[in-house]
């Protein structure tokens, strides 16, 4: 049985996290993180840590192979925004839908690769993780299925911090926004929106 300080789902490249794991610098983290020149990055950026685990996967709420779509490493200088590489999804559609005229990604900027998926009950079971003080969910739009999907009643989450703002589509929140934000509600856990992208949600 693990207590695990950070749990990070969608980790990109790691830099912005470097405050976070220097708070629980002390205890575990896991970082997952589907894209490989990514991976790489995290490798490189935050090799004084020696308390990280990666895990190259993408979680979804079923256990399988899918495709993965993701901006080309080659493309991310191109595209001359830092955040490209944080752009993936198992929808194309999503990506495209970035598109605007300081953000010019096309079709030829988009790679597609099969990606071993796994449950965050796979996960959990995967390193027999009993706690997580901080829980961070980015993962363009597919934070609804993870967060839907977790046993709050099995495994003790103090924080969970997750972007909410493509929850029911491209920069859209309705009715699968609403219902985690009840699911939370209902097992202890306030939420405060601490800017236009993100929530925080505390364990009382």
């Amino acid at each position: 049985m693990a207590e695990f300080g950070l749990v990070v789902i969608g980790a990109h490249i790691g830099i912005h996290i470097k405050e976070e794991l220097e708070e629980y610098k002390n205890m575990k983290a896991l970082l997952v993180e589907p894209v490989e020149h990514n991976v790489k990055s995290i490798k490189k950026n935050l090799k004084n840590f020696k308390n990280l685990i990666i895990e190259e996967i993408a979680l979804a709420d079923k256990t399988e192979i899918r495709d993965f779509f993701f901006i080309k490493e080659k493309s991310i200088h191109k595209l001359k925004k830092h955040w490209a590489s944080g752009i993936g999804s198992f929808d194309k559609k999503h990506i495209l839908s970035h598109r605007n005229k300081r953000f010019k990604v096309e079709e030829e900027d988009i790679q597609k690769k099969e990606i071993q998926c796994l449950t965050f009950k796979d996960l959990i079971e995967k390193y027999e993780i009993t706690s997580i003080e901080k829980l961070n969910i980015d993962i363009e739009g597919s934070e609804y299925e993870i967060l839907n999907e977790i046993d709050y009643d099995k495994i003790n989450i103090k924080k969970i911090m997750f972007e909410y703002k493509h929850f029911d589509g491209y920069f859209k929140t309705g009715v699968k926004f609403e219902e985690i934000l009840s699911k939370l509600k209902g097992k202890n856990y306030t939420t405060t929106k601490i800017d236009e992208e993100n929530i925080l949600a505390i364990k009382f």
